[in-house]
Formats: C-alpha cells, sequence, structure tokens
C-alpha cells in the first residue's frame, strides 16, 4: 500500500496537533450553544472521531451520506445517500469534512441545510484545496491548506483504498491515471 505513496505530505504527530488546535476552537466558540457536528461520510469518519476527543462542550453529532466522486473526478452531481436522523431547527450545525476541494459538494449541503432553518451552520475540514474551488465557499475552521495534488489517508482514499493510513500522502500520479 505504502508503495503507491510518492511523499508524505503530513504526519501523524502533525495532524494530532491541528486536529486539537481546532477543536479547542470551536470548544470556545461554542460553549454554551450545544451544536451539531455533522460528519460527512465516509471521508470524514477519522477526522471526526479525532475531532470529537478534543471538543470539551455539551454537542451530539450526526452524520450524512454524500457522493459526488467516482475515481479521481467529480461527477458534479452531488446525491444524498443518508440523510440526517434528527431536527436541525434552530440549532448550530458544524459540517464536518474530510477535505474542501471543488467545494461543490459542500456548497451544496450547506443550501440544503439552510432550508431545514438551522442557528447557524459553519464547516470544519482537515484540508483546504483553495486551487481547486469551483463554488464560493469556505472553512470556517481548517487544519491546513494543501496543494493541488492527490492525497490521500487519514479517511481520504482512492477508490476505497488508503483511508487507513494514519498520515496524509500524495498518491503516485501512475496510481490513478
Amino acid at each position: 500500500m505504502e508503495k503507491a505513496i510518492e511523499r508524505v505530505l503530513l504526519s501523524a504527530e502533525e495532524i494530532e496537533r491541528q486536529v486539537a488546535l481546532i477543536g479547542a476552537r470551536i470548544s470556545a466558540d461554542y460553549a454554551g450553544k450545544d451544536p451539531i457536528f455533522v460528519g460527512v461520510l465516509k471521508g470524514c469518519f477519522i477526522f471526526m472521531a479525532d475531532l470529537m476527543r478534543h471538543v470539551d462542550i455539551d454537542c451530539s453529532m450526526d452524520f450524512m451520506a454524500v457522493s459526488s466522486y467516482s475515481g479521481a473526478n467529480s461527477t458534479g452531481a452531488v446525491k444524498i445517500n443518508k440523510d440526517l436522523s434528527e431536527d436541525v431547527g434552530g440549532r448550530h450545525l458544524i459540517l464536518v469534512e474530510d477535505i474542501l476541494d471543488s467545494g461543490v459538494t459542500l456548497n451544496y449541503l450547506k443550501n440544503y441545510l439552510q432550508v431545514r432553518k438551522p442557528a447557524s451552520i459553519a464547516v470544519a475540514t482537515l484540508l483546504d484545496k483553495p486551487a481547486r474551488r469551483k463554488a464560493d465557499i469556505y472553512a470556517d475552521y481548517s487544519c491546513f491548506e494543501v496543494p493541488d495534488a492527490f492525497v490521500v489517508g487519514y479517511g481520504l482514499d482512492y477508490n476505497e483504498r488508503y483511508r487507513n493510513l494514519p498520515y496524509i500522502g500524495i498518491l503516485k500520479p501512475e496510481i490513478y491515471s
């Protein structure tokens, strides 16, 4: 598996430090607000689990499953495979995503959820890749800005593989070309 990695971009230790900092910021910003963390599956699951361990306020969590990618490319169409389980009206939502890339999916989700009249919607992402942005959306909480490279590990995948790497690595182009 590691033979497919061109180089390690972010070590497990770097990731842990930044996730702890973001967790502390969210805890301070949402003290007394009882937010709902909404994980965007599947890529968010490792980041969200670690993030939640660094949040020390009353909160709850839910998940949405959406798809807009096929292999290495976005299809441009967002499909909701699993919706939220609870009413979010009047609640503060924090959308948790592994990577803010084109922004198409998160922009769609933010607009989709806005109809349910939450008190607010914020975005927390492990990685921000502004070079690929197509939609006008930005992260309120971001651990790292990354270059325009195909990254995997720590929940991010290529065709459902490499999610279990403990670091973020750049995938060799010959793997996805």
